[in-house]
């Protein structure tokens, strides 16, 4: 039989949340905005770290094969103005590249693409009848286009949410949210 006394006891040993070193709160938020994981690895927070790593690159990775590495492309043109890559440059490096692609495909005087293509964004019909690259692309490619960009798109909303918790630390409700619980 537990006495009064050891109830007490046992409420005021109640396990205290864990005090997490976040460091340099900052530092860590960018870190982990250029690499998935960088900044938990920088906080020394090891397991999560490459929990983070491991599924928002692969997530990433993944989209941008099943897209056939379309689906990963920077314009703001009248005619194609890609929302998503806002949501996909959460990411950070792995995302970056299509920038350079769209500094020189947009840039005066205009360039060829390098890396074969790779996240560079298609080519602007300028005759009228000519038929534009994104429609040959969603042509060939059918729903895994559309697959591919969500894919991308979640990878850097994840990342965004990583980003946060390296900022700011892991989310630990309040005493008065605790008591409420155990109620």
């Amino acid at each position: 039989m537990i006495t009064k006394d050891e109830r007490k006891d046992e409420r005021h040993s109640q396990p205290q949340e864990p005090e997490v070193d976040l460091r340099n709160p900052a530092l860590a938020a960018v870190l982990a905005w250029l690499w998935p994981g960088a900044g938990h690895l920088y906080q020394r927070r090891y397991p999560k770290a490459i929990l983070i790593l491991l599924v928002i690159l692969s997530l990433y990775w993944m989209g941008m094969f099943v897209g056939g590495g379309r689906v990963v492309y920077a314009s703001w043109t009248p005619q194609d103005r890609r929302w998503q890559y806002i949501c996909q440059l959460g990411v950070g490096i792995p995302a970056l590249p299509a920038l350079v692609q769209a500094y020189r495909v947009f840039g005066d005087p205009p360039r060829p693409p390098l890396w074969g293509g790779l996240m560079a964004p298609p080519e602007q019909p300028v005759e009228p009848e000519r038929r534009d690259e994104l429609a040959e692309w969603h042509d060939e490619l059918g729903y895994r286009f559309e697959l591919g960009t969500l894919y991308t798109l979640v990878a850097g909303l994840l990342n965004v949410l990583a980003i946060c918790d390296a900022y700011a630390g892991p989310f630990t409700p309040s005493e008065k949210e605790s008591k409420e619980e155990t109620e």
